[in-house]
């Protein structure tokens, strides 16, 4: 007999490494949601998609300072540390490194032709390219969400804000916005002339990677508590470099700059409800 209390108690129970996964697959799965369009059509509006992106940078900018940055504040307070330096010296070196693989990794953003490819120079073929630019932005997200269920286990999480529940909520949050992720990948591989099977295959490709990054990042805090506050602004820092880089320029390539803003301010505002209500 399905039993809600039984699993949530089963699931607070587990190691924070088995909880990181199970949020990175739950990221996973909904970005291969998203993906699953193309078996029912060939197009999405670039009104709706636009809209969709919008949304997603969204949640990414409210989840960056109330999942994160907020926590990272707390925690480094809650050390004795100055409150800001963590969250600072993290927030930029997140973008820092986000800057470095976006010089050396090879990808394409969605949208544009094959010559402007950024990263390195190679020769894949551009569904490769398309993925690997969704990848690039979704390490930060399960890293965040590793991080985020790292710290909860710390030890020192009702002094510094990090909960299981403020992770289960930043889980749900990159969940909804991996979404509209998922279909923007595998709808334009499929007006290409790509299969509907193998658009799929690639759109939920790009997700695989957050139940990696999760685990990864729930392990690293794990072995150095020291640097939890500084881990959550690095995802914060990472994201945001994510949003400002590639999603809102993204979702204003076609004209659509009203739906694409309402989309953020929607997306803000879901996680934003989610973070404070349950988180």
């Amino acid at each position: 007999m399905f039993d809600p209390v039984a699993i949530k108690e089963t699931f607070y129970g587990l190691n924070p490494i088995i909880q990181s996964l199970f949020g990175g697959l739950f990221t996973w799965g909904l970005t291969a949601l998203g993906a699953a369009l193309v078996f029912f059509t060939k197009t999405v509006g670039h009104k709706l998609l636009d809209t969709m992106m919008g949304f997603a940078a969204g949640v990414m900018i409210a989840a960056s300072f109330w999942s994160l940055l907020v926590p990272s504040i707390d925690m480094a307070g809650a050390q004795g540390m100055i409150e800001w330096v963590p969250a600072v010296i993290g927030f930029l070196t997140g973008g820092i490194f986000l800057r470095i693989c976006d010089a050396y990794l090879p990808h394409l953003h969605i949208g544009l032709p094959m010559e402007e490819a950024e990263g390195v120079k190679t020769s894949w073929r551009r569904a490769t390219l398309l993925v690997l630019a969704i990848t690039l932005h979704n390490i930060p997200e399960g890293l965040a969400i590793g991080v985020l269920f790292g710290a909860a286990a710390s030890g020192i999480e009702a002094a510094g804000g990090a909960t299981v529940v403020g992770a289960i909520t930043l889980a749900i949050g990159i969940g909804i916005q991996n979404f509209p992720e998922g279909t923007a990948v595998s709808m334009p591989l499929r007006r290409e002339g790509l299969s509907a099977g193998k658009s799929f295959w690639y759109g939920q490709l790009s997700g695989i990677v957050e139940p990696i990054s999760a685990v990864i990042g729930a392990a690293a805090v794990l072995m150095v508590q020291p640097l939890l506050p500084y881990a959550l602004a690095f995802a914060a820092g990472a994201m945001i470099y994510v949003v400002i880089e590639e999603l809102i320029p993204e979702s204003q390539l076609h004209g659509n700059t009203d739906l694409a803003t309402l989309g953020t301010m929607i997306g803000f505002s879901v996680m934003m409800i989610l973070d404070v209500a349950l988180g």
